[in-house]
């Protein structure tokens, strides 16, 4: 079932992973009101309306150009406006009717539904299941545009990569429409050689082939052949900065004064609310002291060394929607405690200089030309998606790869979609074979998408500056190890109706959500507040659920197994939220899903 046909059951309409507006009577505002308070630190069950995206600002139009042939240029009339995807439903969408629950379904004690919503149950330490529903493209509030094409070109005898590169920049040198947006380059059906990296840097231009089948007559196939430089990435989409949102504006730095910001809230008060506006993009930082890692337990690494202080602040990037005296209310959750106690946060306002948005790849493949086994001179990762915000990669397959098919670092706002990470090529060992990755990125979507051959294929592998990732509706098939929070307090994963086939080994981890100790480089607690909703671990792979120091791990529904025990669990902590394990007729099936509607319709 796709997002689309799921969301119209609930009855939405969903447009390219995203839902429409929802029309009169269920309008998406924003406000201040139904937020989670900061001066209590009480975390209410209100969810809060979809706000409007950011508007762009730009000026001209832009010409396109064509294709005639192979490395051939021609003009386009005109670019004419992005719309979305053509197929998929547009308009505007109705808002969800209250969840049915037939004879036989139940739903979470810690997810109930009270008359058309859910509703989230802390436990003794103020731990629930925040809303996900943020992730992706302009946080799921607007549809993927179809962009229209502005240059054309087809392959060429030899290396590909410069006269790609000259595309893309000779598009990225106009002038940015109104929606920020300049145009596609379109790679006509063929295979394109590429020997070096190919750079989409330029806001608003989209690379698009004409399919990403295994067939170069009706297909677009780049493909990667040698290794110089030894183990690149084949495209490389934003600015390639991968600085953590670290850059701050100076001068708008300011301590968040709230005691406590419990995990799933939108707002806290600051000692200096002058410094900020409504649409002021922030970074939230709960710096890494002695105080936190005590709570923590110094990380829980086993054997290896304890974290050290100072090196894994909780990172959170957001968007400023409301002020109201000392209240500042964001755009999205935080996805851990902010615990004055601990740790003093604060907020600073981020640089955004050379940030790279509204920029896309879809509909080709890259297949990475290897000596197969254990080979490792070759190209390493497809895509790198570097220092960028609402962005996609949509209707893509990746082969061979030894890193990854899609890795995105420094990037919120971000829906890879539809997406195919296939049999990768490397030593089956550390810092390898990750299909999907997120290393340092936030609010990120991955849906409808197909893992085969990796270790770790769907997996965050960036700390403490990585959270708000959603794994959604897609399939796992000869997993080596398992998808997870890779290391050092991967916050807020979750794992939605994710199916597992065809593991390894029989009695291999496929999902944790767990503390991996000594393992790497005092991974430690590697998941934390993350969820595995309706997952499923196939008849031979099992599913590790521990709950950490100061937060907790879920298993909801599902079916498989699922454990906090030693074993099937490396280490030995105590056992997660596990419930409901093969029961079927979880209400409601999608927790994402569920979230986004009623979110998008003011519930």
């Amino acid at each position: 079932m796709t997002l689309r046909e799921s969301l119209v059951r609930l009855g939405c309409m969903a447009v390219s992973g995203a839902l429409a507006a929802c029309p009169a009577g269920g309008d998406a505002t924003t406000t201040s009101s139904g937020s989670e308070g900061a001066s209590t630190g009480e975390a209410t069950t209100t969810t809060t309306g979809a706000t409007p995206t950011e508007p762009t600002t730009g000026a001209g139009t832009t010409e396109g150009v064509g294709t005639t042939g192979p490395g051939a240029t021609t003009l386009v009339p005109d670019l004419g406006e992005a719309s979305s995807t053509g197929d998929d439903t547009t308009g505007a969408a109705q808002c969800p009717p209250p969840l049915e629950q037939p004879p036989g379904s139940w739903t979470s004690q810690i997810v109930p539904v009270e008359g058309d919503a859910l509703t989230y149950v802390a436990d003794d330490q103020g731990n629930r299941i925040a809303d996900f529903s943020y992730a992706g493209y302009h946080r799921g509030e607007a549809a993927i545009p179809d962009v229209p094409m502005a240059l054309g070109i087809g392959p060429v005898d030899g290396d590909n990569t410069a006269q790609i590169q000259q595309a893309i920049d000779e598009l990225g040198a106009m002038p940015l429409g109104v929606d920020g947006l300049r145009g596609a380059v379109l790679l006509a059906p063929g295979e394109y050689p590429i020997h070096g990296t190919v750079l989409l840097r330029h806001s608003g231009v989209v690379l698009r082939g004409a399919g990403d089948g295994d067939d170069p007559a009706s297909s677009t196939i780049l493909r990667a052949v040698g290794d110089e430089p030894h183990q690149r990435v084949v495209i490389v989409v934003g600015s390639g900065d991968n600085h953590k949102w670290q850059p701050e504006l100076p001068n708008t730095r300011s301590d968040i004064v709230s005691e406590l910001v419990p995990v799933g809230a939108r707002s806290f008060d600051v000692a200096d609310p002058s410094l900020y506006a409504v649409g002021d993009h922030v970074v939230i930082v709960h710096p890494c002291t002695d105080a936190w890692l005590a709570a923590v337990d110094h990380g829980g690494p086993g054997m290896d060394a304890p974290w050290a202080g100072n090196t894994l602040p909780l990172v959170f990037k957001r968007q400023v929607l409301g002020l109201d005296g000392a209240t500042l209310t964001i755009d999205a959750p935080v996805f851990n405690h902010l615990d004055r106690a601990l740790s003093q946060s604060y907020v600073y306002k981020a640089d955004r200089e050379g940030l790279v948005t509204e920029v896309g790849v879809e509909d080709l493949r890259i297949d990475i030309e290897t000596l197969g086994g254990d080979d490792e001179d070759h190209a390493w990762s497809a895509i790198a998606m570097r220092g960028l915000e609402d962005a996609w990669v949509r209707r893509f397959t990746a082969l061979h790869f030894g890193y990854a098919a899609v890795t995105i670092q420094t990037g919120t706002q971000i829906t890879v979609a539809d997406a195919r990470a296939l049999d990768p090529v490397a030593q089956i060992t550390g810092e390898r074979m990750y299909n999907f990755d997120v290393s340092n990125a936030q609010q990120i979507l991955f849906t409808h998408c197909h893992a085969t051959g990796g270790r770790h294929h769907f997996v965050s592998n960036g700390t403490s500056y990585t959270s708000g990732v959603v794994f959604h509706r897609s399939t796992s098939t000869g997993p080596n190890a398992s998808s997870e929070g890779h290391r050092r307090w991967s916050m807020g994963l979750l794992y939605d109706n994710i199916v597992e086939s065809e593991p390894a080994k029989a009695g291999l981890v496929v999902l944790g959500l767990y503390n991996r100790g000594d393992y790497g480089t005092s991974h430690g607690w590697s998941s934390v507040h993350s969820v595995a909703w309706n997952y499923d671990t196939g008849e031979q792979g099992v599913g590790v659920i521990q709950r950490p120091p100061t937060a907790q791990n879920y298993a909801i529904g599902g079916a498989g197994t699922f454990s906090g025990k030693k074993p099937p669990a490396p280490f030995d902590q105590p056992e997660g939220y596990i419930e409901g394990t093969g029961q079927p007729g979880l209400v409601p099936e999608s927790l994402y899903e569920r979230q986004l509607a009623e979110r998008l319709c003011g519930r």
